[in-house]
């Protein structure tokens, strides 16, 4: 119990007596050697390998086979992804190539619709002024004209003239004229659907 006291009476208490202690236990491995044999056994230590430099560390069969397989497979990933990546820059490539067309199609479709539209302008234009000519033609002048003509092409004329000078020009037409070019104005609209 003295001696208890005297340590406390220095100023030393339970945990400065460990620390104490070890110290002294390091300081003694330190000169003992043990130390460089702990040094001598880091340094064979490969840190970046995780393991020892001087041993090789060989995987059981069983798993080298397993490793090799994802290695094999991860290949076959690889070649397969490059492929669909050059699959789908092909793809990409033609769906452009295939919107330029579409909308040099959609353009070549307006040039022509535009092109249609002035040209049935200038024929219906042309029809018009025609049909005005005959209309003011002398009747009997007109009659002769349509008795030349195709049928058809006389009863389009005669249906796009006023009826009284329509009237005029079939008065001076043959029987047989009259009669065949009255037939088709009857039967122009004879398909048309009825409401």
């Amino acid at each position: 119990m003295m001696r208890k006291r005297r340590l406390m009476g220095v100023g030393l208490g339970p945990l400065s007596v460990i620390a104490l202690i070890l110290v002294l236990s390091g300081l003694l491995r330190l000169i003992g050697g043990t130390g460089q044999a702990i040094a001598r056994e880091m340094g064979d230590l490969d840190v970046r390998g995780g393991g020892f430099a001087n041993q090789s560390c060989e995987p059981p069969r069983d798993v080298a086979t397993v490793l090799e397989a994802l290695r094999e497979r991860e290949e076959r990933l690889d070649e397969r992804e490059a492929r669909y990546a050059a699959r789908s820059a092909k793809l990409a490539t033609a769906e452009a190539e295939i919107a330029d067309q579409l909308a040099a199609l959609e353009a070549a479709e307006r040039a022509l619709e535009e092109t249609l539209a002035r040209a049935d302008s200038a024929a219906e234009t042309d029809v018009a002024r025609l049909t005005a000519v005959y209309e003011n033609m002398k009747p009997k002048e007109a009659a002769l004209l349509f008795e030349t003509m195709v049928p058809e092409f006389a009863a389009g004329f005669l249906g796009r003239m006023r009826p009284d000078a329509a009237a005029k020009v079939v008065e001076g037409l043959s029987p047989e004229a009259a009669n065949v070019i009255s037939v088709i104005l009857a039967g122009r609209n004879a398909n048309a659907p009825a409401r």
